[in-house]
């Protein structure tokens, strides 16, 4: 039954413990100075010097209440954070897609900072009485985002972006995650476009469940040796009002503003 959907996607976005996803392409050229291995050793001893931030200075670059118009900002709690024991999948390469879902931690990050940022409705498209199904759809085009950093020394970053990138080529014609609430069935996992920081990956899961197919969205990042993580659930979308929503661009930007 479509209700039953409906239901479990509402009090996950209320919560914010579903996390989603979405695509993504991107990336930066390095400059290619000198002789054949002069490059080589720049990188590594480039890579070997990354920084990774410590949860205290995560915590000084994540988004607050403010930085995005529109939206409500705060901090996530235990509800809305998984743990990635807790999260397997029917096929073993598809798990770094639902740890990112959850917000799980992957690999083995120096510090971690979780926000929950919930998309005010446009009051405007609302109240429109002629048009009663149309501003139902507008109340419920609402999305809320679970945004996840996390910081890794060395290479650590990117390879936490190429791990996704490898799980979501290998599981595009779908799988089945399994947490603590149950099993829950993707149909399809699609590439989608997003920018930002230095490395940017997005996607489309299509959640599916008793027939009814739900777009999540997913967005994963790096700047430096920190990667942040966008989970997005739509209302509109959970509820049939909408058949697809966008990515949370404004979220994005601003998180990339404050890393800086």
């Amino acid at each position: 039954m479509r209700a039953t959907l409906v239901r479990r996607t509402a009090v996950a976005a209320s919560v914010v413990s579903l996390a989603l996803l979405a695509t993504a392409c991107g990336g930066s050229d390095s400059d290619d100075k000198g002789e054949a291995k002069a490059p080589a050793a720049k990188d590594t001893a480039t890579k070997a010097a990354v920084k990774a931030l410590t949860a205290a200075e995560l915590e000084k670059v994540s988004l607050a209440q403010g930085d995005v118009a529109g939206h409500k900002i705060g901090e996530a709690g235990p509800e809305d954070v998984s743990q990635a024991a807790d999260i397997t999948a029917d096929k073993k390469e598809c798990e770094p897609l639902g740890h990112a879902f959850y917000a799980a931690q992957r690999g083995a990050p120096v510090g971690t900072a979780v926000r929950k940022v919930v998309q005010e409705p446009k009051k405007g498209d609302v109240k429109d009485a002629k048009d009663p199904a149309g501003a139902l759809a507008a109340g419920l085009d609402v999305t809320t985002t679970l945004v996840a950093l996390a910081s890794y020394e060395g290479d650590g970053a990117e390879k936490n972006l190429a791990e996704l990138r490898d799980a979501a080529s290998a599981c595009a014609g779908g799988f089945t995650l399994s947490t603590k609430d149950g099993k829950q069935k993707f149909a399809k996992v699609t590439e989608a476009k997003a920018s930002g920081g230095e490395e940017a990956l997005a996607w489309t899961l299509v959640m599916e469940e008793e027939g009814v197919q739900v777009p999540l969205k997913l967005v994963s990042l790096r700047q430096a040796g920190t990667v942040a993580t966008f989970a997005s659930l739509n209302v509109g979308a959970a509820a049939g009002a909408v058949s697809d929503f966008e990515l949370p661009s404004e979220v994005i930007a601003a998180q990339v503003k404050e890393l800086g």
